[in-house]
């Protein structure tokens, strides 16, 4: 049988890509090729960023509130699809199908922040600034916008901008992930539905000369990317070499922090998905866990107890607690840290290196991994692994926890589970990384609040969705008006 091709959207139509490379995508769980994806080049680039171009001056003038129409309309379309869009990406991400849905959900709730547009992006005025003067800011759209977005979150990262910059009066062009582009094409088949202007929204598949042609382009105002820190970095240089608006978020190195206070029973469910949830493959997923204090180790062994009962499997059965990791290549890459951790000399509780799941001897599994006597200098408590593996550092004090925390150079997110007001307190005062959880192991905003960190995890000034995002891809014209 042959595989599904996966196409270009552009212009308001299905196109097959300019450029004759391609790549393979594969369910992660079973380990069999699910679809063929094109890797565009240049010429996909330029004819998405014309398209989208050519249809900027006619949205722009479109009223804000008929924008924001749109996407009233593509609320309900995606609430309608929710159950196609979820198991369309557990097929080929492999995560468990229910947090396949939390994704969805959170792709849809910024659609509907989105439309708050009219209040979002009014600009602001001044009367008499001197006599007879007056003085106005109004935010204005820019053009065309483009996102950059991993592989790990197939359906909602690349909404956590495309409907704000949308809906400001601007015209964009997404790259998905050439692992995952599955997820995004379901989507853009809905988009389809609403009728939008054509042009407005488009897509181009593909890797490396995809994302330098976008970098590269001319017309293109502003990119927004997520993944990685060095290709962060890259995309951030890139950018700033050719004149772009970026935001560039990076990788990350979360410490949770218990105290000898927290209700263990109480948080034990969120401590244990802030580090397995998603396989470990999510930028806010807990690294390392360091349990302060004289119960220590009676943290570790019901921690150690509570992980056991994890069921890895394939995520689209309800049964599943964990599914695979996202790619062969990424299960050799986890392995590997895994093998470092032994050789640095950390204690292995827990193995998952020969996690074998019935019925499916092909899939990318890792069970879930536990070192203990983790040193802040190893390799396995500095670089991010971005899969299974709990690294545990004890402390002493709380002093020694947030030193742990801020010496990580990823300062995305961290968590603390306590009983002590004035711990959380300081705690949450002294910590670097912009996201921080009280008792909650997955400090992930919501819509309405930025998303992304400080540090080398974050480059760039205004972070993903919230209210700043509309600084983002808006100019503000201030008008000094004077009449006689």
């Amino acid at each position: 049988m042959s595989l599904p091709v996966i196409k270009n959207y552009i212009n308001d139509e299905w196109v097959d890509a300019e450029s004759d490379v391609t790549g393979d995508v594969w369910n992660p769980a079973t380990g069999e090729k699910i679809a063929v994806v094109p890797y565009g080049n240049r010429a996909d680039v330029d004819k998405a960023v014309s398209a989208a171009k050519a249809a900027f001056p006619a949205w722009r003038k479109t009223p804000p509130l008929t924008r924001a129409r749109y996407l009233f309309r593509l609320k309900d379309a995606f609430e309608e699809n929710f159950e196609d869009i979820a198991k369309t990406l557990t097929r080929e991400q492999g995560k468990v199908i229910d947090e396949a849905r939390g994704e969805v959900r959170r792709m849809i709730e910024n659609v509907e922040h989105a439309t708050g547009v009219t209040t979002l992006m009014t600009g602001y005025t001044l009367e008499d600034i001197a006599t007879g003067i007056d003085c106005y800011g109004h935010r204005q759209p820019l053009g065309v916008f483009a996102a950059i977005v991993p592989y790990n979150f197939p359906a909602m990262v690349a909404w956590w901008f495309l409907p704000y910059a949308i809906v400001a009066g601007n015209t964009y062009v997404v790259k998905p992930s050439e692992q995952v582009p599955m997820t995004q094409t379901k989507i853009m088949e809905i988009v389809e539905e609403i009728g939008l202007p054509e042009g407005v929204i488009n897509m181009v598949h593909g890797a490396h000369d995809v994302v330098n042609g976008i970098l590269d382009h001319p017309d293109i105002e502003g990119v927004s990317f997520v993944g990685s820190t060095p290709t962060a970095k890259y995309i951030y240089k890139r950018c700033g070499e050719t004149g772009k608006r970026v935001q560039a978020l990076g990788g990350a190195k979360n410490v949770i922090a218990v105290m000898p206070t927290a209700d263990i029973a109480e948080g034990m469910p969120s401590l244990v998905s802030s580090f397995y949830g998603c396989s470990g493959q999510r930028c806010l997923a807990g690294s390392v866990l360091a349990p302060v204090g004289d119960k220590t180790d009676e943290m570790i062994e019901k921690f150690l107890f509570s992980v056991r009962q994890l069921t890895v499997g394939d995520g689209l059965d309800q049964q599943t607690g964990m599914g695979p990791v996202g790619s062969a290549s990424q299960r050799d890459k986890v392995l590997g840290y895994i093998e470092k951790g032994i050789e640095e000399g950390a204690t292995l509780l827990l193995d998952g290196r020969d996690c074998k799941v019935e019925g499916y001897p092909n899939g990318f599994f890792v069970g879930p991994t536990i070192f203990d006597n983790v040193t802040p200098d190893m390799t396995i408590a500095k670089e991010e692994i971005f899969g299974p593996v709990v690294c545990i550092v004890r402390c002493n004090s709380l002093d020694e926890v947030i030193d742990l925390v801020n010496t990580r150079g990823l300062s995305n997110a961290t968590s603390i589970y306590t009983g002590s007001g004035s711990d959380a307190r300081k705690f949450k005062y002294e910590v670097l990384p912009s996201m921080v959880g009280v008792n909650i192991g997955i400090a992930a905003p919501m819509s309405f609040f930025p998303f992304g960190g400080a540090g080398n995890s974050m480059f760039g000034d205004v972070k993903g969705h919230g209210q700043e995002i509309f600084q983002f891809f808006t100019d503000t014209k201030v008008v000094i008006e004077r009449w006689f």
